[in-house]
């Protein structure tokens, strides 16, 4: 197998991404999301750990010292995905990503009765060098599900990470403080995010007359 262009290194982050066969829908109805979002959370750690079926995102503690991937940040869109990871241990982004990806595959394939492949080829990765790409790519993904028309309020959006970050709900999916410490308050990071909606949904519109 040819090795990537951009190697995974320990400490350092990367916007991970996929998208479904031939553009397809990943994700049918919210237990599909959800059980994405709780395989996230089940293998960015490595095992041994409890069985899958007995795992629960609130009631199961992992160990949290034997992570392969902190999760920063995310968006779960209806035919593809989007992670914001840094790498804990050799290989943890392959790792974590190709389970994640099988794992999810079989589920979905036995769901609706069908086989082969659901995702596009191996997954895609960009290096992230500076705090200020870091932002940005925060912004990027937390804006993917209002400037693609998924949504009109991305507070009332429950398949990415930005309720999380605003404190809008409990759950403790992602390693928020190396964005929100950059920040004065929650207010200033929703600030920072919105600012962009606009010229984001004029570059989406742009993009799809493009394509027609």
């Amino acid at each position: 197998m040819p090795s990537r262009a951009i190697p995974f290194i320990n400490t350092e982050y990367y916007h991970v991404f996929n998208r479904g066969v031939a553009q397809m829908p990943i994700f049918h109805d919210k237990a599909d999301y959800k059980r994405f979002m709780r395989t996230m959370l089940y293998y960015a750690v490595e095992g041994p750990k409890p069985r899958f079926s007995l795992f629960s995102p609130l009631g199961t503690p992992l160990d949290i010292n034997k992570k392969l991937v902190e999760i920063i940040c995310f968006s779960l869109m209806p035919n593809h995905f989007h992670i914001l990871l840094q790498q804990k241990r050799d290989r943890g982004i392959t790792e974590f990503v190709s389970k994640l990806s099988n794992s999810y595959t079989k589920y979905f394939n036995t769901k609706n009765k069908r086989s082969g492949p659901l995702f596009q080829g191996e997954f895609k990765a960009v290096h992230i060098e500076t705090d200020e790409q870091l932002l940005h790519l925060s912004r990027y993904i937390h804006l993917n599900p209002l400037v693609s028309f998924i949504t009109k309020n991305l507070e009332t959006y429950s398949w990415s990470s930005y309720k999380e970050y605003l404190g809008i709900t409990d759950a403790a999916t992602c390693f928020k403080e190396i964005i929100l410490n950059q920040f004065k308050s929650l207010r200033d990071y929703k600030q920072f995010v919105l600012d962009q909606g606009d010229y984001g949904k004029k570059l989406e519109m742009i993009k799809h007359q493009t394509l027609e």
